[in-house]
Order: C-alpha cells, then structure tokens, then sequence
C-alpha cells in the first residue's frame, strides 16, 4: 500500500465513528422490536421491499439487489416468511423454476405493527438528536459516499 492510498487520521476517525453509530443505531432498533414482541429488522427491510413492489412481487433476486442480503440468507429469510404467512412463492410462468415473491395480508399487517416501533426508534434514535439542518447535511454527506452517490 502505498503512503498516497493511506487513509487520513480524519478518514480513520470518521470511519471508526460512522462503524460504531451505525451498529448501536441499528442494536437499538432491533431491542425496541423485540421488547414489542416484534420480528427482527432484517424481516421489515424485506416486507417493505415487497409492499413497494406491489401486487407483482419481486424475483429473489431483486430482494438481493434491493436489500443487500446475501443470497443464502434471502433463501431462509424467505423460508421463515413463507412458514408463517407473511410471504407466498408464486411460480414464473416463462421460468419454471423460478419464483415471484409476493406479501401476504399478514405480511402487510406485520410490516405495519413493526413500522409503527421502527419509526419511533428513527424519530428517537436520530431525529431527536439532530436539528432538520443537520439532518439534511448528514444526510447528503452519506449520500456522497454511496456507490453510485445519490443526492436529495
């Protein structure tokens, strides 16, 4: 590595903070769905997919894609989802291995009840702690880091 392709102690810092923040953000979100009795947020981020594709579903693939899970953790995510109704696995009719997954009316009840503990610990979590301004720069900043970057 060469002295140019080091990272700057200011890089290192910002690095080391956006790791841990991000972790105990999302440790916290996880907690207050549990203590509701809720699903993990791994099956929100899923669902939400899935409500937002509508009635035609997505392909697993496309879950991979939008979720960026990997694919032998989509396939038991999936299964888990199937198993208690949240979920149906419709047939392609051009690909006949392939399926389409669709959520269920229990899935959109789920999704709904864990929104209503997901959003609060968002608001909680971040919005409370920040002024709009600051939400707003921080927010761009991190879509500058995005590949592709992504501006609001």
């Amino acid at each position: 590595m060469t002295e140019k392709a080091m990272p700057s102690p200011e890089a290192i810092k910002a690095w080391a903070r956006l790791m841990r923040v991000s972790r105990q953000l999302v440790e916290r979100a996880e907690d207050a769905l549990k203590q509701g009795g809720l699903p993990p947020l791994a099956w929100y981020d899923v669902l939400h997919e899935l409500a937002e594709a509508g009635e035609g579903g997505l392909r697993p693939f496309q879950l991979i894609e939008r979720t960026l899970f990997a694919q032998y953790n989509i396939s038991r995510l999936l299964a888990r989802l199937e198993a208690d109704g949240l979920v149906e696995k419709l047939p392609v009719a051009d690909d006949g291995r392939g399926q389409t997954i669709r959520i269920s009316a229990k899935g959109r009840e789920t999704r709904r009840r864990m929104w209503a503990v997901y959003g609060r610990s968002i608001a909680d979590l971040v919005g409370a702690g920040l002024s709009p301004d600051e939400l707003n720069a921080l927010s761009a900043l991190l879509g500058r880091l995005r590949d592709p970057p992504v501006s609001d």
